[in-house]
């Protein structure tokens, strides 16, 4: 039930939001609502969101809002409301981080998963090392290093076409080595999907 004010209907405002007096507003309105939210989150850019996200849905809306006190007033106590669900929404996700992250521990830290990473990272170094040298390299230089196809070949005087050439090779050649360590391996990078922030 909403509280009784003395506002009579003729003193009621519409907030239209294809009237012109909607960008007055905004540009009259938007650095001390900026500043407000400010306060309430300590985050310049968050701040601004907040502010430009009542505006927003001032923008899309079909109907006018019909405001009972000030326009001032409701653009305030929007903004407020705004920064308020911003910080409880924060609040929700840092609780699930840090949830996420201790089930991660938890569930890394078992002696079974510890020595399985073990014995699949001594098998990774294991068929890598039985890579034809120049395979080796270009993986190298791929997937630890980081270099792009066109880097890789202009480092080692290659074509971009050889350098994908060796990259499939080696791919084909380490998914065969590792056949058998295969579950461990989807299953790893599941997890290491599902649990990056």
């Amino acid at each position: 039930m909403q509280a009784t004010t003395n506002v009579t209907d003729a003193e009621k405002k519409l907030l239209n939001p294809d009237d012109a007096e909607l960008d007055r507003l905004f540009l009259a309105n938007y650095g001390p609502l900026k500043r407000y939210a400010f306060t309430m989150l300590n985050d310049p850019a968050a701040a601004e969101e907040m502010v430009q996200q009542v505006f927003f849905k001032v923008l899309e809306r079909k109907e006018p809002i019909v405001i009972h006190t000030s326009v001032k007033a409701y653009l305030y106590r929007s903004v407020n409301n705004e920064c308020l669900n911003y910080i409880k929404h924060q609040k929700i996700k840092k609780r699930y981080e840090n949830d996420s992250n201790e089930t991660m521990k938890a569930h890394n830290n078992t002696p079974a998963n510890s020595l399985q990473l073990k014995e699949l990272e001594a098998q990774l170094r294991l068929a890598i090392n039985q890579l034809p040298e120049q395979c080796r390299t270009i993986f190298h230089l791929s997937r630890v290093e980081e270099l792009k196809y066109a880097e890789i070949a202009a480092q080692l005087g290659l074509s971009v076409k050889t350098v994908e050439t060796q990259m499939s090779r080696a791919l084909k050649k380490l998914r065969v080595s590792l056949a058998d360590y295969l579950p461990l391996l989807l299953w790893l990078l599941i997890e290491i999907k599902k649990w990056r922030p």
